[in-house]
Formats: C-alpha cells, sequence, structure tokens
C-alpha cells in the first residue's frame, strides 16, 4: 500500500522536465494541438490532403486510442495514466472507452494546475470519475491493486529509472490488469547509440528524452513480474505523419525533422508495449 511518506519520497524533478513542462509550457505549442502533447498516430489521416488542426488533432487521439485498445480494457475500468500532462487523454479513455474512473498522475504541478484547470466542468459534474494527482512514475502515490490498467503515453522517454516505473506499475495494477506504453526508444543497446541521437536531436542532447532500447522496458516489465510481455513498432504510422506535420514550421534542415531521420536510418523507433500482472 502506498504509505504516508510517498509524497516526501517522489524523486526530484529533472531540471529540463520542469522547464519544459513548466514555463515552456510545450503544450502551448501549436505544433501540439487540442492539449495533447504527442506525435500522433496518423494511420487513419490522408497524408496526401493538406494537413490542418482537425487532422493533428485526430492524430492525437489515435494514439490514446491505439494505446487504450491495446490495453484491453474490462468494463467500467479504472484507469491511471502516467504523465497524464493536460489530462486530454484521460477525457478519451472516459468518454469513449467507459471508464468507470480515471486518475491522471504526473511529476510536474503546473501541468496538473493547467489540467485541472482545462476539466474544471467535467470535475465538478461527475465526481469522482476524474482525478488528477502529482507524483513520479517511480514513486505513484496511490494504493496496491488500485488500476485495472496503466498507460503512458510519449512519457516513458523522460522516466530516469525504468525498473523502479515497471515496480510501481506492477504493485498498482490488479491481478488480471494491463499496462500499455507507448514511447520512442532506440532500436537496439549498440555502442554509441545516446552520442547518435544527441548529434541529431536538440531534446537527446539537452536530457530531455533519454536514450534506451525498447528492450529495456520490456525487461523491466519481467523483472517486475508482468507477463505476456509485447512490443509493437508502430514507427510506419508515426514517424512520416510527424514529419510531415513539423515541416509547417521547420525546414529540413532543421534538427526537430531528424525525428524521421534516425527512424529511417534505424536508430529510433516507435513501440508500444503491453504487459500483463499475473491473476
Amino acid at each position: 500500500m502506498a504509505d504516508d511518506g510517498a509524497e516526501r519520497a517522489r524523486p526530484a524533478m529533472r531540471p529540463v522536465v520542469q522547464e519544459t513542462y513548466g514555463p515552456a509550457d510545450l503544450s502551448g505549442n501549436p505544433i501540439f494541438g487540442g492539449g495533447f502533447i504527442n506525435f500522433g498516430y496518423w494511420r487513419a489521416i490522408d497524408l496526401g490532403l493538406l494537413l490542418g488542426e482537425a487532422e493533428r488533432i485526430r492524430s492525437q487521439e489515435d494514439l490514446y486510442r491505439h494505446v487504450l485498445d491495446a490495453a484491453g480494457l474490462p468494463n467500467e475500468p479504472k484507469v491511471l495514466e502516467v504523465g497524464c500532462g493536460l489530462g486530454m487523454g484521460c477525457v478519451v479513455a472516459l468518454r469513449e472507452y467507459g471508464s468507470a474512473a480515471v486518475t491522471g498522475l504526473d511529476i510536474h504541478p503546473e501541468q496538473l494546475e493547467r489540467a485541472r484547470g482545462a476539466h474544471a466542468g467535467l470535475l465538478r459534474q461527475q465526481p469522482g470519475r476524474l482525478g488528477f494527482v502529482q507524483g513520479a512514475a517511480e514513486r505513484m502515490p496511490v494504493e496496491d491493486g488500485e488500476f485495472d490498467a496503466v498507460i503512458s503515453v510519449e512519457a516513458a522517454q523522460h522516466f530516469p529509472d525504468l525498473d523502479a516505473f515497471a515496480a510501481e506499475t506492477s504493485r498498482v495494477l490488479r491481478p488480471g490488469g494491463r499496462v500499455a506504453v507507448a514511447s520512442f526508444f532506440t532500436v537496439d543497446d549498440a555502442p554509441g547509440r545516446p552520442e547518435e541521437l544527441a548529434r541529431l536531436l536538440d531534446t537527446y542532447a539537452n536530457g530531455l528524452d533519454i536514450a534506451r532500447p525498447v528492450e529495456g522496458l520490456a525487461d523491466a516489465f519481467t523483472r517486475a513480474g508482468l507477463t505476456n510481455v509485447r512490443v509493437e513498432s508502430i514507427g510506419h504510422h508515426v514517424w512520416p505523419g510527424w514529419d510531415l506535420w513539423l515541416g509547417r514550421w521547420w525546414a529540413p534542415d532543421t534538427w526537430p525533422r531528424n525525428f524521421l531521420r534516425a527512424y529511417e536510418r534505424r536508430i529510433l523507433d516507435y513501440y508500444v508495449v503491453t504487459a500483463s500482472r499475473p491473476e
């Protein structure tokens, strides 16, 4: 059970995370529409047409739908989102997946303040269905076995300790519960991958994103006692659409366009990783 020391023991927020999601407010950048902060899942969107904000928001919602589908939710599930940002994905889970309750967890107090403001009406009109709590992925201030599903969308690239995240995920899932994580990782643990990415992408150079192989998360889930661990590459439905959208603001020779180059060079990919807590 989460103890009263959880708040005191919460890991410190890394300064680059504090700045990016605090004063810099990444959610306010027009590259991320509708309050979401993810690269998008573009499978259902015609990339041959002119992309507008509606298509951009659809791509971000569809990434949540893909993750929630992968989680295999039961009827009226209790869902925890780790790294919830403004809570837009929490609302997708409530609106479209029949969730009994969704809790959004984030390490950043400013993000949670924005989330509570963005969803003030829902919080007031349907008390108990949506909630937000401050906490780290490595130290979740929630009870043992409280949730049917844990999801995380494009946040795990920031987590300093994947083993601690996996252990906490196992703890807070009920027996038979499932986790689904979407994020970008290196395709392998070949020497020099962090340096390659730091040369290509500012977010790796400044430490916002941490270069680790996807098997690092899969193995962490296994070490935490989770089973049925599965890794799905979805990069072909993420990177081309993301790069096309970036082209509205960034020239081809600028660093954000190197996400697609890193994918094409088989350095980086986008994955959904799922696992189950045994019954």
